[in-house]
């Protein structure tokens, strides 16, 4: 097993390469609230109680420190792609139809035989220590509570078994390969034991984007934070491997991160997992048909978030060239710049089965811990019904193309 001394090295070498999160040291946020009855924030100064994702980034930013802030809104290089992602949906109008009978509104949605109570899940995100003492047991409280799926990072502070204990609700887990594939295949089995109804596996990060503002931040371990689903990584690794690992940490490469990822591995991952498999981080289409060549279960539409490579195209606008190469022969998701339920629409219309959301929950995460994340979901869940009944599409199978107005 490495050292602890060992362990901290190899965190610290990740971060100052930007590689991964690492647990910062947040102002201390006060107990979260029950999450029976209404969010009842402490809210700084006179902030207002959120009724909208937006509202609650002040919330969360007052609670944070300063470092953590910049970790989860950071982006990579001059984060023209987070802005982007935003803006996209921003540019889309609704076309409405009027007398139409809204008063049976549906969001049921089915993945992979698990029927969800709307389309829209938690995406992976690491460290959620970052934002509020208890981390990832929190938020899947939260998300329980909204009957939303999470699915859980690879580099979390909470182990996968110690998350599925406290879930109510369905769990996926997000896979980062590692070069020492025989852990890989260990976690793998790991989450599957643990009950995980699906398998997201990250290809889009063979090594860490310029996060610029991350370097900038003066990022510091918090003393006692691990990432416990990564222990014995390198104990039980060859010496090849533990030497190669070595080598790439002073470089752009992280000894956590795998740059020879490629699609044999995911033949291999293919060959023994027991879930269905989704690839996390498509944009080009003809990856997005590789990839159903290749007997994938799902695609995800992602650029994660804008903290890779800058100057890729918005998750939105790249979603439509993906789904059309798919032609539904698999689940397309997408993630990146969702925040309104319009926007949930928007990516239905443009051929996502489902769409996933990462910073909003980490402000009610910060916010309010598990109520916090509870009332994301549930005021987006909301916004949904609202913007399919303004629409006059009652169900989710009524949406299409012709919801979007064209453009002049």
């Amino acid at each position: 097993m490495p050292t602890r001394r060992e362990t901290l090295k190899s965190a610290a070498a990740l971060a100052a390469a930007g590689a991964l999160p690492l647990p910062l040291r947040p102002a201390a946020p006060p107990d979260s609230p029950p999450l029976e009855g209404a969010m009842r924030p402490e809210n700084p100064g006179d902030l207002p109680e959120p009724v909208s994702l937006f509202d609650f980034e002040p919330l969360a930013k007052a609670k944070m420190s300063h470092a953590a802030w910049e970790y989860v809104n950071g982006g990579a290089a001059d984060e023209m792609t987070v802005r982007w992602n935003r803006e996209a949906f921003d540019r889309m109008r609704l076309k409405p139809h009027v007398l139409v009978d809204v008063t049976k509104l549906g969001t049921r949605v089915t993945l992979f035989g698990q029927e969800m109570p709307f389309p829209i899940l938690l995406a992976p995100t690491a460290s959620h220590r970052l934002v509020h003492p208890e981390g990832e047991l929190a938020t899947v409280k939260g998300a329980s509570a909204a009957g939303a799926t999470m699915v859980v990072s690879t580099l979390s502070n909470t182990s996968v078994e110690e998350i599925a204990a406290a879930a109510k609700a369905p769990l996926w887990a997000q896979l980062y390969v590692q070069a020492d594939r025989g852990f890989t295949r260990s976690y793998v089995e790991r989450v599957e034991a643990a009950g995980y109804r699906a398998l997201c596996v990250t290809v889009d990060t063979p090594v860490s984007g310029a996060r610029n503002r991350e370097q900038r931040a003066n990022i510091a371990l918090s003393p006692g934070v691990e990432y416990p689903n990564l222990k014995g990584l390198r104990a039980g690794a060859s010496e090849e491997v533990r030497a190669h690992a070595e080598r790439r940490e002073s470089s752009i490469f992280s000894s956590l991160l795998s740059a020879d990822l490629t699609w044999k591995d995911i033949a291999w991952l293919k060959s023994f997992a027991r879930v269905p498999v989704l690839l996390k981080g498509i944009l080009n289409p003809d990856d997005a048909e590789r990839a159903v060549k290749e007997g994938v279960d799902g695609i995800i539409v992602s650029n994660h978030g804008g903290r890779n490579l800058d100057t890729v195209p918005a998750t939105a606008d790249a979603l439509p060239h993906v789904a059309e190469r798919v032609a539904g022969r698999v689940p397309v998701l997408m993630d990146g710049g969702v925040r309104r339920g319009t926007d949930v629409v928007k990516a239905l219309a443009l051929g996502a089965t489902a769409v996933q959301i990462g910073r909003p929950y980490l402000y009610g995460l910060a916010a309010s811990g598990a109520e916090g994340v509870a009332h994301v979901a549930r005021i987006l869940q909301k916004e949904l019904e609202m913007a399919l009944a303004l629409c006059g599409r009652p169900q989710l199978r009524d949406i299409d193309r012709s919801v979007l107005w064209a453009a002049p």
